[in-house]
């Protein structure tokens, strides 16, 4: 750190952050845009931002009934990874990884990405061969993958329980080093100062309540600060997406439910990469404070609220045991919970709806977060040229009616009593 930029921190500090200049305006919303996208989060903060980056569309605006990152955004596990089977989602999140490795440098803003690698264990021969197929396919499809035995997963992570008497004894386990994590609310702050230095209009508190729809097409909104009109309007509102899009008589093959996540007291450094356990559906990677995150299965009711429930943290502290006992001595320190918008193949929707001008982002079960850059760049392409990306082409509504769907195993619900 230079002099200039010590002094300025410690101006700041010293003084309160009185006189802190905001990252982003907080401007009034106008009567008209040229396109709005609804929802402050991830998703909709990097439409946005490519929609003004990479189609020369400045007059945009997003609006977020609460605050910036406030949503699923800011509730989730970090992970970072592009590791699927089908040719469709590994184009998609490769695309994703790929635009996470340049981020930070992109936004001028550090989102603190750290490809320390997804290690996906398996505890069967079944698990293996399946394992095997998924990297092999990985590579065919030009992403990185590497098998490992259970010795390579022994010295790889030394604090996992590798022995024969484990619950779930690991077999080896699917690696993917370009894989990690990033911090989230980092995330929507870099993208939104980025969104806002390219003319976009951050209107936060401002609650879509309606639409406007003459002959069939978008005309504009209705929101808690008055009506705003636009030719295009994408929803990109996670959790509520079925809400919200029910406003505007679309019906979505869509569930929401909660997902929690955990962080435990802060350790010294221990675990230098992200660990999944499929087999107990179990995920931990360890903070730059130290704390251990960690994640379990959903809460498989129907739900709209930011908090889960007794059962689902005891699921993930099992989980947490079977792989690593020595955690067993560790306190939670906090947990919150996610709004999931489940589909009914586990995978996301990007595209047009019978809306005409009316575009849908949603549906994303377990992968919204590490999606957020390559979403953001599909989804801003085919509203600004009103046609599917060709990435974004396989993730339609339409697949629902047509039977095209693209079950990824693993990445979607599997309620308890199925």
């Amino acid at each position: 750190m230079n002099a200039y930029s010590f002094a300025h921190l410690a101006y700041h500090a010293l003084t309160g952050h009185r006189h802190w200049r905001p990252a982003w305006r907080d401007p009034a919303p106008k009567a008209s845009y040229d396109a709005i996208i609804v929802g402050g989060g991830g998703h909709g903060l990097a439409t946005a931002y490519y929609l003004a980056k990479n189609h020369g569309l400045a007059n945009i605006a997003v609006l977020e009934k609460g605050w910036i990152g406030g949503g699923n955004t800011g509730r989730n596990t970090t992970i970072v990874r592009s590791n699927y089977l089908l040719n469709a989602n590994a184009q998609l999140y490769e695309l994703s990884l790929k635009l996470w490795h340049g981020l930070s440098a992109d936004l001028n803003y550090n989102v603190m990405f750290s490809p320390r690698g997804v290690l996906n264990l398996a505890h069967s021969d079944a698990q293996c061969d399946a394992f095997v197929r998924r990297g092999n396919a990985m590579r065919l499809n030009g992403i990185d993958a590497e098998f490992l035995d259970r010795d390579a997963v022994r010295r790889m992570v030394p604090l996992l329980d590798c022995s024969s008497a484990a619950r779930y004894p690991v077999h080896g386990g699917l690696l993917q080093r370009r894989g990690g994590t990033a911090r989230h609310d980092a995330v929507a702050w870099g993208l939104a100062r980025a969104a806002d230095a390219r003319g976009v209009d951050i209107v936060q508190n401002c609650e879509v309540t309606g639409f406007r729809i003459v002959n069939g097409r978008i005309e504009g909104v209705e929101t808690s600060r008055g009506p705003i009109a636009a030719p295009k309007v994408g929803l990109a509102v996670a959790g509520h997406s079925g809400q919200v899009a029910a406003l505007a008589g679309l019906r979505l093959p869509i569930e929401s439910h909660v997902l929690q996540a955990f962080v435990s007291e802060p350790l010294k450094p221990m675990l230098d990469t992200v660990v999944t356990f499929g087999a107990g559906h179990f995920y931990v990677s360890q903070s730059d404070k130290g704390e251990l995150v960690m994640g379990g299965d959903l809460d498989f009711y129907n739900s709209y609220a930011q908090r889960g429930n007794l059962p689902a943290i005891e699921h993930a502290a099992a989980g947490a045991l079977q792989l690593f006992p020595s955690f067993s001595r560790l306190r939670l320190m906090r947990l919150w919970g996610g709004v999931m918008d489940m589909t009914m193949d586990g995978s996301p929707i990007i595209g047009m709806t019978p809306v005409q001008g009316l575009y849908l982002n949603g549906g994303w079960c377990y992968g919204g977060f590490k999606a957020t850059p390559g979403s953001g760049w599909v989804f801003a392409d085919t509203i600004a040229n009103d046609r599917p990306h060709p990435i974004a082409a396989p993730f339609s509504l339409e697949r629902f009616a047509t039977g095209a769907l693209l079950d990824e195993k693993g990445a979607g619900p599997v309620p308890k009593d199925h």
